[in-house]
């Protein structure tokens, strides 16, 4: 929606289903989607978003809970589709806010939350359910259909009610082998085809990719090549919740007589929940403590690894710095074994360069085929718009270039380009008498996660922190008679980040000095404020114009 096109939606009625996605259109992460009917409220998924470069001292980004943080006694639940962070990881700071909210998922995804929830010491009622179950919450009827991902478990659901009915897929693809037998179920997706849909929210990650996505069973062989060939350690680095990959690493060490040491909290943690629950098979006597690898020769070990995105106090970013416990040498072998999230490309060629640089043969998906996506491309999508027939389509999960993809797809099989709905984070769309349409917009910004601060952090600051890490910092202190219009002592310069030396301001002295002295003869009445102004513009503009940088200056007056 442009910005002239914005506007205040209108009252609900009863009998109309309202959709607000607060996150997760137009980024991927921080999945959050908000379903409204006569007065109770469904959330469909609560993740987080990672930081990017631009965000500087940002640990996570969470949805803007803002729209329903007056209405919390009225949500009649949280579905979450899967156990990945972008459709979890906010669930904590929610239920800060109201505990008493239900969580509704698989056995995983709620053992993955529940973990999370603990750390923050939150106890949540929860839910379990699988493919195929029927639950009411307040007006709204779930029905759970099995979709295969890159983490086993995963559901979409499919919500009836009064209004209409909403299949919203969650993250999918459809690999016909998968790891663990278990497929997404296009046969339910048929019979909800022919019950009839109203409204289609499916996953835009890999809309723009043609054809199909490769099967998880091609990754296992070329592990296993690399195995093979290997002399020294052999790090894979993946996401902490890949258990499909995690258990293609603990099959190739096991046929090479290597053993495998989890790195990484979030590693551990994962794959302890996903061994006790049997998602994962674990070989016998085949896992190790971290700490007693060194023990072992090198052509014995694996190290599988957080930090598969470049994250900077990850396992491997540090490994790559040098300041991690593993240290990485010569003939060692680094997989990389995951796909490279929107933003992060520069954070993890870094770190590819950085464990090259230390001799290791790095493999990544640039040179080899170690990992395959967990959406559908654009083959698979065309086939749930042609089993589904959705009256109405609204593309999720992905950036605006995912979006507009998903939406033409949506256009080539039949669906009128009036009922495909290209929306934002914070679009208002009101579904009636299987008719949806765009509303309205509200706000739905991001809140940043900085420590222990939650929504302090302003964009602002966060531009503050660029300026001063790109272009430096310029603090001018100096003290003033204003009874007499004199300079008593200063300016004095100091610069940080600015890469001149203190030299090179012995000219701009005077210049701030005579300003000051003009101003404050020209007009007692000026505050310190005004007069601290004065030397930020002196300063700046020559700054600006001599060294050609924009740093951030603070200036002090100090008055006697």
């Amino acid at each position: 929606m442009t910005p002239e096109k914005l506007l205040t939606p209108p009252k609900l009625k009863n009998g109309t289903m309202r959709i607000v996605p607060l996150g997760g259109l137009g980024e991927v992460g921080r999945n959050m989607t908000v379903f409204e009917l006569n007065g109770k409220i469904l959330i469909v998924d609560c993740g987080v978003l990672f930081p990017e470069e631009e965000q500087p001292g940002v640990d996570l980004i969470l949805p803007d809970f803002t729209y329903i943080e007056d209405r919390l006694d009225d949500v009649v639940g949280i579905v979450l589709t899967h156990g990945h962070e972008d459709h979890i990881g906010a669930v904590p700071y929610l239920l800060r806010k109201n505990d008493q909210i239900p969580l509704i998922g698989s056995k995983l995804t709620l053992a993955l939350v529940e973990a999370k929830l603990a750390e923050h010491r939150i106890n949540a009622y929860t839910l379990t359910v699988a493919e195929g179950d029927t639950e009411r919450f307040g007006p709204f009827e779930c029905e759970f259909v099995a979709v295969n991902h890159s983490i086993p478990d995963s559901l979409a659901v499919f919500i009836r009610s009064e209004a209409g009915s909403v299949l919203h897929t969650g993250d999918f693809k459809m690999d016909q082998l998968p790891l663990d037998g278990r497929i997404t179920d296009l046969r339910h997706f048929a019979r909800l085809g022919e019950e009839g849909v109203d409204l289609f929210l499916s996953d835009s990650t890999n809309a723009h990719v043609p054809g199909f996505t490769a099967p998880e069973k091609d990754i296992g062989p070329v592990i296993e090549s690399y195995f093979h060939r290997s002399q020294r350690r052999i790090i894979v680095a993946s996401f902490a919740s890949h258990i499909h990959r995690v258990q293609q690493v603990l099959d190739a060490a096991a046929a090479h007589g290597r053993k495998v040491a989890f790195v990484g909290r979030s590693m551990v943690r994962n794959m302890s929940i996903a061994a006790k629950l049997g998602y994962l098979n674990v070989p016998e006597n085949i896992l190790v403590d971290v700490k007693k690898v060194d023990e072992l020769p090198d052509h014995k070990i694996v190290l599988m690894s957080t930090g598969s995105q470049g994250e900077p106090m990850a396992a491997l970013s540090r490994m790559a710095n040098g300041d991690h416990q593993i240290q990485v040498g010569e003939g060692d072998t680094i997989i990389l074994a995951s796909s490279l999230i929107p933003g992060n490309e520069n954070s993890v060629y870094r770190v590819i360069n950085g464990l090259m640089k230390l001799g290791a043969d790095v493999v990544h998906k640039d040179n080899a085929k170690v990992h395959v996506s967990g959406h559908a491309s654009a083959g698979e999508l065309l086939y749930c718009y042609n089993i589904l027939k959705p009256k109405n389509v609204m593309p999720v999960h992905g950036e605006h270039r995912h979006l507009i993809a998903n939406g033409k797809l949506a256009e080539q099989t039949g669906v009128e380009p009036e009922r495909v709905l290209l929306c934002e984070d914070g679009s208002v769309v009101d579904l009636h008498n299987g008719t949806a349409r765009e509303v309205g917009q509200i706000e739905a910004g991001y809140v940043y996660v900085d420590g222990s601060s939650i929504g302090e952090i302003t964009e602002s600051e966060l531009k503050d922190r660029r300026v001063l890490g790109e272009e430096g910092f310029i603090s001018v202190i100096t003290v003033v008679n204003r009874q007499t219009g004199t300079i008593i002592s200063g300016p004095d310069i100091h610069a940080r980040g600015v890469a001149e030396e203190d030299e090179v301001f012995k000219n701009i002295k005077p210049k701030i000095a005579k300003a000051l002295t003009e101003a404050i003869q020209d007009n007692k009445e000026h505050t310190t404020h005004q007069l601290q102004q004065v030397v930020r513009r002196t300063i700046g503009s020559w700054v600006n114009r001599k060294l050609r940088r924009k740093p951030m200056i603070v200036p002090v007056v100090v008055e006697t």
